[in-house]
């Protein structure tokens, strides 16, 4: 059965760090691409970021962010524990939200990496607050 789990949200001030992390368990991390997506109180999902790659060759990859978190946050993996992250800086009362892991069992089109039909699996969410 596939799982993402998802932690390390919390209340943090304006200007400070949070790291997120999904772990993965059953066939889910020979997922193509994995993705972080956000939602805040009355507003829609929101894409955030994602990493791609080709599991046989463990190459290729590459990271997507919203326009909004370019040069704050950073996804990254970790293979050998099944586990992707998103290091957030420079937080934003305006990235308040609940944040969610999700996975693609195919890389979407590169205009669809951003898009969460595009993706099989998700998380429960974990709640990232932040205060001015």
């Amino acid at each position: 059965q596939e799982q993402l789990v998802e932690s390390g949200g919390g209340l943090v001030q304006a200007g400070g760090s949070l790291r997120l992390s999904c772990a993965a368990s059953g066939r889910t991390f020979s997922s193509d691409a994995m993705a972080w997506f956000r939602q805040a109180p009355g507003k829609e999902r929101e894409f955030v970021a994602a990493i791609t790659w080709r599991p046989i060759t463990w190459s290729g990859g590459s990271t997507h962010y919203a326009n909004s978190v370019k040069g704050r946050f950073t996804i990254s993996r970790d293979n050998a524990k099944n586990t992707v992250y998103l290091q957030m800086n420079s937080l934003k009362p305006e990235d308040t939200a609940v944040y969610y892991c999700a996975a693609a069992l195919i890389i979407p089109p590169s205009g669809r990496v951003g898009v969460g039909e595009s993706y099989d699996y998700w998380g429960q969410g974990t709640q990232v607050t932040v205060s001015s």
